[in-house]
């Protein structure tokens, strides 16, 4: 009679699926800004910094109310244009139109820096509108 065994590697394996399944179950849906949504001269800098962790596979929803001016969410590619709000690589995610309602929905999907801006006027230099969010795994 043969024996059903399970390796070093196959045991990994296993543990590791079952806390993806359990990460994704987990999973939070945050407002950005919490009540106050994505509008000019709130800190959203000091807000993430004051609502992490975040974690893998957490939803993001930028949104704003419709009687604030309309804002956007680009995907900035590193410090330095985080830093001096240079849009010039950025990658467009959700103009002002997609903000409106129930706005624009990021999902935590890697293990990196996420550097987040509104390229609308001054909305990045002087209106605060820009965050960075690190995602950890769950355990």
């Amino acid at each position: 009679m043969a024996s059903i065994g399970f390796n070093a590697q196959q045991i990994i394996l296993l543990v590791a699926l079952g806390a993806s399944l359990l990460a994704v179950t987990r999973a939070a849906t945050v407002i950005v800004g919490g009540s106050e949504n994505w509008r000019y001269g709130y800190n959203y800098t000091e807000w993430a910094a004051n609502t992490a962790p975040f974690y893998f596979h957490d939803t993001l929803v930028f949104k704003y109310e419709n009687s604030t001016p309309p804002h956007s969410v680009y995907l900035l590619p590193n410090l330095w244009s985080y830093s001096t709000c240079d849009f010039s690589k950025a990658k467009l995610l959700a103009n002002a139109t997609q903000l409106k309602g129930d706005g624009f929905k990021f999902v935590l999907n890697q293990w990196r820096v996420f550097y987040f801006a509104s390229g609308e006027a001054n909305d990045c230099k002087e209106g605060l509108m820009k965050m960075v969010i690190v995602p950890w795994p769950r355990f």
